[in-house]
This record gives structure tokens, sequence and C-alpha cells, in this order.
């Protein structure tokens, strides 16, 4: 066992040991602790819970690796730009009025507010959002066994499996809201030391935010030496149309998320709602801007390690992720060496992984990554699981097939289909359709098609009815996962529609979700006005009165 591979066992089984202690100690007897964690944490802690559930293995393993080579520096920013900006949109229009009108999950906030059949569309919406998400985690969890720990993915997948089963089994929402606290700070910690001392060794900055601005001249004069565009220049890699697109779709989508939105009903009440995601956007923000500073640093050592490098000369870190099969170099010419441009792949997934190692940091630094990364998969996969889990148990056997169901039998099919959702998630990780942050971003792109509308329109247009937006959420979420389906289908034999990427489509399908809601609204059976007066109070600040009636469950169904 190398030093490496020892370092990442430790913290491995260090790591694993405090989550699992905390989900024992977390453990839960109820339906609102097992869905909602009894609606008792802090705004601190369920901010950094938020911000661990949402910056799952796309932000921890690909998105530095994506702002560097498949962005070319300026084009990675509309995940930058859309994954932070999407909190914004959720701190203001649907955070606060959802912890209000309470409930456990979005089909739930869905079903009281439009209909039975919207519920089950919204039940359908959220198992597919999730299972398409947690693939991508689940991809990383198996990359990162894969490379530290020497076990084949399917191995890494399964150990992954088995340490989320235990916890989120046990502890439900509360279980996994403090192991996420404790995730977070691992996978911060792991990803910034990292980039502190990468920045001190190449620019004498140690803060990278600071430092990595030293280095885009350089960078951008080395690229255009390869006859590449320049890293900072725009539109290099996207063109402007799927620039907005993509980081529209990535915005609306991380509103409409839904293991986050029900993050907001875990807080202690409205205001503590609000909070939580102001705490979440600085705790995200650790990460945010530290991600091009990382992107810039490892491009940089990279080029100048390989370009014009014999290649039986290449350094070890090269050696080590090409035995995992995420770098190669092909010698075209026959000249044996490198040729940065035409010869040498790199997977996206690799550069923040690598970064330790191409800077020549010790091994327990690259074993603190490894437990940061894994942190960031396990984190983000628990809480899609318990939306999955909590959508069959509530949502359709509750409120559909066993009404009178105790709490006792609601638990027990939770956590049947948290162990059921396990096992699709783990067939997921091991058969992955794209690296790690391409299919989370399709996630995003489904949910801001299926659910930001329904949401928006729910919560201040009174008169949204039932029936549009049960044929708003079928036309956006079918018209995206159609489109996403055929355009990765014909990936590189064609560019779909006007050129639009699967990844940006779903800015399309929100607006076609909005437009059907508003039209089929028109022409069909307004809410009750009872609806319509709870709709305008759950708008208005402090305890009113037909919200209190609607919490304690004394309002007639829509």
């Amino acid at each position: 066992m190398s030093d490496i591979q020892l370092w990442t066992l430790i913290f491995a089984i260090i790591t694993f040991s405090v989550y699992i202690y905390i989900a024992y100690a977390s453990r839960v007897s109820s339906t609102s602790g097992f869905y909602v964690a009894g609606g008792g944490i802090p705004a601190p802690a369920n901010g950094a819970a938020i911000a661990a559930d949402w910056m799952s293995a796309a932000s921890f393993i690909s998105l530095a690796g994506i702002v560097a080579f498949a962005g070319n520096g300026y084009g990675g920013s509309v995940y930058l730009m859309g994954w932070t900006g999407g909190y914004v949109l959720l701190a203001l229009l649907l955070a606060p009025y959802l912890r209000k009108f309470g409930k456990y999950t979005i089909p739930d906030f869905v079903g009281d507010r439009y209909s039975e059949t919207a519920r089950l569309v919204a039940v359908v919406a959220a198992i597919v959002v999730s299972f398409v998400y947690v693939a991508g985690q689940m991809a990383g969890v198996g990359l990162v066994f894969t490379r530290f720990l020497g076990v084949n993915t399917t191995t890494g997948v399964v150990i992954g499996m088995a340490i989320v089963f235990f916890y989120a089994v046990l502890g439900g929402m509360k279980g996994i809201t403090w192991t996420q606290v404790a995730q977070y700070s691992v996978l911060i910690v792991a990803y910034l030391i990292p980039a502190f001392a990468v920045s001190t060794k190449v620019t004498g900055v140690p803060v990278p935010q600071i430092g990595f601005g030293q280095i885009l001249t350089e960078l951008n004069e080395l690229q255009a030496e390869l006859g590449l565009a320049e890293y900072t220049e725009a539109f290099a890699s996207t063109n402007m149309l799927n620039m907005f697109l993509i980081t529209a779709a990535l915005m609306f989508g991380t509103a409409g998320l839904p293991h986050v939105i029900v993050r907001f009903y875990t807080a202690k009440s409205v205001r503590a709602a609000r909070f939580s995601a102001l705490w979440a956007l600085f705790f995200i923000a650790l990460l945010y801007t530290t991600a091009p500073s990382v992107a810039a640093f490892s491009k940089l050592q990279i080029i100048e390690d390989l370009q014009g490098q014999a290649i039986a000369d290449t350094p070890g870190w090269f050696n080590t992720w090409s035995e995992v099969g995420l770098v190669s170099v092909a010698d075209g010419n026959g000249n044996g060496t490198i040729d940065f441009v035409d010869e040498v792949v790199i997977n996206n997934d690799i550069i923040v992984l690598a970064s330790p190692e191409i800077g020549g940091l010790p091994a327990p630094i690259v074993g603190l990554v490894a437990a940061g990364a894994l942190a960031a998969a396990l984190s983000t996969a628990s809480g899609l699981l318990l939306v999955i889990s909590s959508s069959v148990a509530n949502d359709v056997y509750y409120k559909k097939i066993n009404p009178r169901a105790t709490e006792a039998r609601q638990l027990l099919v939770g956590r049947i289909a948290m162990a059921g959702a396990i096992l699709v998630a783990g067939y997921l990780g091991i058969n992955p359709p794209g690296f790690v942050a391409q299919v989370v971003a399709l996630a995003f792109g489904l949910a801001a098609a299926s659910f930001f509308p329904v949401l928006v329109l729910g919560i201040f247009w009174k008169n949204c009815t039932a029936a549009g937006a049960t044929a708003g959420m079928l036309a956006g979420l079918g018209t995206t996962m159609a489109y996403m389906l055929w355009t990765i289908d014909i990936y590189g034999n064609g560019d779909g529609i006007f050129g639009i990427l699967e990844t940006g489509f779903g800015t399309i399908g929100m607006l076609i979700n909005f437009t059907v809601t508003i039209i089929v609204s028109q022409f069909t059976t307004k809410p009750s006005p009872i609806m319509q007066e709870l709709v305008e109070e759950v708008r208005y600040p402090g305890r009113t009165t037909l919200v209190a009636k609607h919490a304690e469950g004394e309002l007639p169904p829509q």
C-alpha cells in the first residue's frame, strides 16, 4: 500500500466513523424527525447542511476541471454563476413561503396547493430528478475509491452505498442533517488547504482568490503559444446563447431542486429559513470563490509539466492517473515527446483530486482531499435518497394507498424505499451516463423545467389551477427529457435544435412549463376561495389564521 492509499484509508475510516456515530446519536422514531428533522435545526447548522447537500461531487470533483478545460476559463463560469445565483432566487422567491406553508416535500406542497393528480406528477418528477442527480454522486464515490484505494469502481460504489444506507436509514433527515454538517467541515477543509498551499507555492500569495489573478496573463500567453484561445477569452468554448441558457437552467434548477428545498422545512421558523439561505451562500462561497483559482493553477502546472516532455519521462502524477484511465497521451507524430494540444486527453474529474499531487504536496494532504470528495458525494447522495424515500412513503403510500398508516408503518415504508433507492443509485453510479458534472447539470435542467414554475406560480398567483400546474409539469419535464435523450444519443453527430446543448435546454423546458400552466389555468376551474385566501396569507409575515389551520390539518382539501 502506497503512502497516499494509507492516508486515504486513515481519513476515510475516521470520517466514516464520525458519520456513523452522528447517525446513531441522531436516530429518530417519528415521521417528522425522519422527513424534516422535527423542524428544529438552527440556521447556521442548517446553512452548513444545505451547502453540503448541494455542493455535490460535481462541485468538489468536477467544477474546477470544467472551468479549466471544458470551459477554457471563461466558459466554465456558467456553473459558478448558475449554481450560486440560484440561491438568491431560492431565498427571495421560495424558501420562506414554502417554510410557512409547511409540509414535508415538494409533492406535498403541490398536492395541497393543487390536486392529488398534480402530486403524483410531482412525485414522478422528484424521483426522476433525484435519480439523475444521484448517479453523478455515486460515480464520484467510485472514482475516488478507484484512484486512492486501488479498488474497482463497483467495490467503491458498494462501500459508499453501505455507508449512506446506515446513516440515512437510521437517522432520516435528522441524522442526515447533522452528518452533513460534519461532511461540510471535512470537504471545505480538504478543498481549501491544497488551494492555499498551491497558491503560496506558485505565486507566493497564500490567498488563492488573490494569487490566481497574478498568473492569468502567463496562462493566456502560454495558451496562445500553443494555438489555443486565451484562457480569459469570452465565448471561446461556448456561444452566447448556450452561455445564457445553461446559466439560467442551473440557476432556476437550483431554486427548484427538491433535496435543497426540503432543507427549509427543517428550519425552526420562517425567519430561520431566510437566514439558512444566507448562511448557505456564505459556506458555498468559500468553495466557489476558490474553484477558479484551483482551475487556473492546475492548468498552468499541467501544461508546464507535459508540453514538450518526453513520453518516457512523464511526471509521477500523470502515470498514477493514467493507470485509472482518466488521463492519457498518444504519440501521434511519433517523435517521443508530448504535444499538449493534440496528444493529451484529460478527464475533467481529475483536476481537484490530482491538484495536490501536481503541486507536489505530501501524501496526508492527498488523502484529506480524497476524504473531502467522499464527503461531498455522500452528503448530496443522502439528501437525494431521502427525497425519493419521502416521496414514496409520504406522498404515495401514506397519502394515496394507506392514509390510516401508523407512524411506525410510515417509517418502515420510508426505510424500505430508501434501501431500494440506494440499490438503484448504486447501479447508476457503476454505469453513469456521463462524467460527474455533466450528469448533475442534466438534473438541474430537469428541476428547472418541472418544479420552478409551479412553485413560483403556486405562491404568487392565487388563480393558478390544478389542471394548469399538472399540464405545465408534464409539458416541461417531458419536453426536456426527450430533448436530453435525443441530444445525448446524437452527441458528436449533431448539434440539437439551433445548437442548444442538452445542459441548457432546461431553460426552454421551464418557459414551456410557464406558458402551458398559465394558458391552461385561464380555461380551467379556479382554486377554492379558501385556497386562494391561503395563498395570499402565505406571503404575509407572522402566523396567520388560515396558515395555522392548514398546518393543523383543519382546512378542507382542494
